[in-house]
């Protein structure tokens, strides 16, 4: 894999309460075992990511850090199966359970081939 560059940067998040609008009222939905997901082709040139642990399923902020770590570094990993650029989109933990990495970077890689399958 030359040429591929394996990091998180700061372009690369979503923030901003006007994208994350955006995203929500005008995105597509989906979900796995474990995740729900929304996306929506952007103007930009680099595909931004939110991701998201509901205090709802977990308290504690160790776990939801934990699991939003996990999460983070399973896209970093995987992003170039994104093959569209311009993309936004946002992975929501769904899951009780704190899943292992393993399974968490599964659901995430049939998140991006989904994704790109429908660009």
């Amino acid at each position: 894999m030359e040429g591929v560059r394996h990091t998180f940067s700061k372009a690369e998040r979503l923030s901003g309460k006007t994208a994350l609008a955006r995203l929500i009222e005008g995105g597509r939905w989906g979900t796995t075992a474990h995740l729900k997901y929304c996306w929506l082709a952007s103007d930009g040139d680099t595909n931004r990511l939110l991701v998201s642990v509901p205090k709802k399923l977990f308290k504690r902020a160790v776990r939801r850090n934990l699991l939003k770590r996990r999460l983070r570094e399973s896209y970093r990993l995987q992003k170039e199966l994104l093959t569209g650029v311009g993309v936004d989109f946002m992975l929501a933990y769904n899951s009780p359970e704190v899943l292992p990495f393993d399974i968490i970077r599964q659901e995430v890689a049939e998140v991006l081939e989904k994704i790109s399958s429908k660009l």
